[in-house]
Order: C-alpha cells, then sequence, then structure tokens
C-alpha cells in the first residue's frame, strides 16, 4: 500500500475544515429580489440576511412607497406591540437614523421610506456592509453584495404603481 505524502492530505483537506469554521450564512446571505406572499397577496420583496447567527433580515418592498423591514431573528425575542425605536444604519463612512415602529403580526421594526431618492435607500445601495444599531437591541450586519440591482427592482415596482394611480 502507498503512502501519501502529508502535505498531499493537508493540500486537499486543509480547505475543507477551513470552510467548515465559517459561519454557514457568510456564503448565502447576499441581496436577492422575488416575489414573496403578504397579507395582500405576492409583492416583489428584495431581502438580505446578517446578522450574528444570520438570522436576521432586511426587507424592502414597495406598497404606496417603499417600505423597509427590519427582522431582529433571534436577538429579537418577545418585542411589546408597538414599540419603537431608534435605529442608526452605517454603512461607507455615513450613518442613517430612522424611526421605527414594531409590525406586531410579523414581530418586524419598519419605516415608511420618503421614495427612491431616502437617503436611507442611498446608504443601502452601497458597498461593503451595513451596520444597524439601536440601543435596546444591539448590533447586526448586512452585507450590501446585489442591494443595489435588488433595490432597484423594487423601486422599478413602486415607479410602476405610482404611474398607475
Amino acid at each position: 500500500m502507498q503512502r501519501i505524502p502529508a502535505i498531499l492530505v493537508l493540500a486537499l483537506f486543509l480547505p475543507a475544515a477551513f470552510l467548515a469554521t465559517l459561519p454557514a450564512h457568510a456564503a448565502s446571505c447576499a441581496w436577492s429580489a422575488k416575489m414573496e406572499e403578504d397579507e395582500g397577496g405576492s409583492v416583489l420583496m428584495a431581502s438580505v440576511c446578517g446578522g450574528p447567527e444570520g438570522d436576521a433580515s432586511l426587507m424592502l418592498a414597495c406598497f404606496d412607497r417603499p417600505v423597509l423591514s427590519y427582522d431582529l431573528g433571534g436577538a429579537g425575542g418577545e418585542i411589546e406591540p408597538g414599540t419603537r425605536g431608534s435605529f442608526t444604519f452605517k454603512a461607507g463612512g455615513k450613518s442613517v437614523t430612522k424611526k421605527l415602529v414594531l409590525e406586531a403580526m410579523y414581530n418586524y421594526f419598519t419605516t415608511d421610506l420618503s421614495g427612491p431618492s431616502d437617503p436611507l435607500l442611498a446608504l443601502l445601495r452601497g458597498k461593503g456592509e451595513v451596520t444597524i444599531s439601536a440601543d435596546k437591541y444591539g448590533a447586526a450586519s448586512f452585507p450590501l453584495t446585489g442591494s443595489s440591482a435588488a433595490i432597484g427592482k423594487v423601486l422599478a415596482e413602486c415607479d410602476k404603481g405610482s404611474g398607475e394611480a
């Protein structure tokens, strides 16, 4: 029986061992835009996962105007309906602070955005990652990979909707 040189064994198995130590969400959390079911039917939603455990998410949909939802994931726990919080979004050396209100039905914090030129949308369409923080709920980071294209698709749907009214 032939012996396999140790260097060959390391070359074959070290990459797999390294990848196994990465958080599972590291590779799977990127922005996408797809149709999702909502209480009113199907809606185009841009979303991304993130946070320390990969179970938090940001979602952007267009109803009468763009609406951003932030699901704290496991860090949220049970939050009292109607809870309001001040959340700071930081990316690319800039920050935007918004008041978000808990949507009790889904247990997400939400905010209506002023439209396609809202400063938060500009920040989310950047590069790198965005960190969202609030005193009571800590901080979570989300990648911005693919955010510009995904957000652009949702905003195009907003434009279609506002043209029909």
